[in-house]
């Protein structure tokens, strides 16, 4: 019997058309002989649908059709410790699960998806899932957090300030002040807690703080400042494993179009007439990055690094900056699901896509092993030991005589 593998994709994010694609790339790679993939689709209005219909990337263009067509489903645990896929709203009479998993497998970029909160969800129902678990898809996807313990480390990251978008509002004179002081002109401003460059601008002064802020602003609550490199090159390392071994794969260098690697630089090709059905596989780039050995070693070393410190799992991508100035390199940030699973990095060293993904289920069933042989709860047996007085748990003879 195939291992049923439920393939999440989709979300609430600003990233949700980037998971679409990065979703069905996975699916026609995973392989058939070994696994049943089902898909399950999360619109931005948060419902579930899963069905053959949801595989054919054409049909996204006219989403409301394709969503009348798709079952809506819901998820309940089974008997047997695994999850079943039902319909929604469940009928009275009639066959109730359409489909049952065995691995999740969440391919949701950005919020809501890859940052802990599905993950948690899977937890909670005790299925083995791809990928970071709670603790590390969180920090991974909280900028702030994330460079917070790679410094604490002593890993390489740039200067920062961050501040909620709160303390902006009762006083920006101060916040602008901070930024001054710590970080000078030029800046990057991004929204703590978002990828795909979405959110992110460069200021070189006062005023184009102000915009920077207030478009981040729209995008999350917590702000990063950052110190700008301004002769850099941008370096991106994937890394797969867990907690116990871990290999790197090759350093691509990402070209961008402007000053900041933008949206349009990694889904579109730098311009409107890319290709985004190809996802991150579209970016214009080098690969391998044109580094010398010892800053290609380097750099494959901090992303494993950073990838363990963060507890991570499965595959992530890990972008770096390396200040050209003075060779100094500086982990900028991780993905710990990286568009189109960074299957590109990981080819030219002979690990297909395919390989990569049953790579990815394996490293899932192996964590569910591990947990089940730790213990979670234990037998006790205090209600018994409460007075019948109540809760507290008090005798009578702690309370005075009313005699």
């Amino acid at each position: 019997m195939r291992t049923r593998v439920g393939v999440f994709f989709g979300g609430v994010s600003v990233e949700h058309e980037v998971s679409v694609i990065s979703a069905l790339q996975a699916i026609k790679s995973i392989d058939e002989n070994q696994y049943e993939v089902v898909p399950v689709y999360i619109s931005k209005d948060r419902n579930w649908y899963t069905g053959e219909e949801l595989l054919d990337i054409e049909a996204y263009k006219d989403l409301k059709q394709l969503l009348q067509h798709a079952q809506k489903v819901s998820m309940t645990a089974s008997e047997n410790g695994n999850v079943i896929l039902q319909k929604d709203p469940v009928p009275k009479f009639g066959k109730r699960a359409v489909a049952e998993i065995d691995v999740a497998f969440p391919i949701v970029h950005g919020t809501f998806g890859e940052d802990g909160a599905l993950q948690g969800l899977f937890e909670l129902y005790g299925i083995p899932y791809v990928g970071c678990d709670v603790m590390s898809s969180a920090a991974g996807m909280d900028k702030v957090v994330m460079k917070q313990i790679l410094r604490d480390s002593s890993l390489p990251v740039l200067e920062y300030v961050w501040f909620y978008s709160s303390h902006w509002a009762e006083d920006s004179e101060d916040m602008k002040a901070m930024v001054e002081e710590k970080l000078g002109y030029p800046v990057i401003v991004k929204p703590a807690n978002l990828g795909s460059s979405v959110g992110i601008n460069k200021a070189e002064n006062t005023d184009e703080l102000d915009d920077a802020v207030e478009e981040a602003m729209s995008f999350a609550s917590k702000i990063l400042i950052e110190r700008m490199v301004t002769d850099m090159k941008e370096v991106n390392c994937s890394v797969v494993g867990d907690y116990e071994e871990v290999e790197a794969s090759v350093i691509e260098e990402v070209l961008k179009s402007e000053e900041i690697l933008s949206y349009q630089d990694k889904y579109q090709g730098g311009g409107k007439d890319g290709d985004a059905a190809k996802g991150m596989e579209s970016t214009d780039r080098v690969i391998p990055a044109p580094l010398d050995d010892n800053m290609t070693k380097e750099v494959q070393e901090l992303a494993k690094d950073t990838f363990q410190l963060l507890g991570c799992s499965g595959v992530s991508r890990i972008d770096f900056l390396i200040d050209e100035m003075t060779n100094q390199v500086y982990v900028n940030e991780i993905n710990t699901i990286p568009g189109s699973l960074s299957f590109y990095l990981w080819d030219p060293a002979g690990k297909d896509y395919q390989t990569l993904t049953s790579q990815l289920i394996q490293l899932a069933l192996k964590r569910k092993r591990e947990r089940d042989r730790l213990t979670f709860s234990i037998d006790s047996n205090l209600f018994s030991l409460q007075s019948a007085e109540g809760v507290k748990g008090g005798s009578k003879n702690n309370h005075p005589s009313s005699s």
